[in-house]
């Protein structure tokens, strides 16, 4: 629940920028886009190089989808009242269906060595997902 609701404030000031001085409907993906690079990267230096943790245990939240139905619904309506209500709403509902796809990898069943069978997930902390 608090991903999606603090990943909003960025994308959101990127995108009136964007379009209220270029009239270009992508700021929320770009803003997105660049975030994820960012995320990535401290994943990849942090957590791998410095730490020794492996990187498919710390993917980050995919935003996405979500970003382009942000700026599909700003380009289509035009309005930021509609954006805000509309695509905040869709905003936050496509986030769990949009992880669902690296997420599906992980709940395959694993025989642990300690004796239990459980999943990869499970194994990540993930198992709720």
């Amino acid at each position: 629940t608090l991903t999606p609701i603090l990943l909003i404030t960025f994308p959101a000031a990127t995108q009136y920028l964007m379009w209220e001085k270029m009239r270009l409907p992508i700021g929320a993906t770009f803003c997105v886009m660049t975030l994820h690079f960012g995320q990535w990267m401290n994943r990849v230096f942090n957590f791998y190089y410095w730490a020794w943790f492996p990187t498919t245990f710390t993917a980050p939240g995919l935003m996405i989808p979500s970003a382009i139905f942000l700026d599909v619904v700003l380009m289509t309506t035009g309005s930021y009242m509609f954006t805000a209500l509309f695509g905040g709403m869709g905003w936050s509902l496509l986030f769990y269906p949009a992880n669902w796809t690296w997420l599906a990898p992980f709940h395959l069943a694993l025989k642990h060595p300690s004796g239990p069978l459980m999943s990869v997930a499970d194994l990540m902390g993930m198992g709720m997902c």
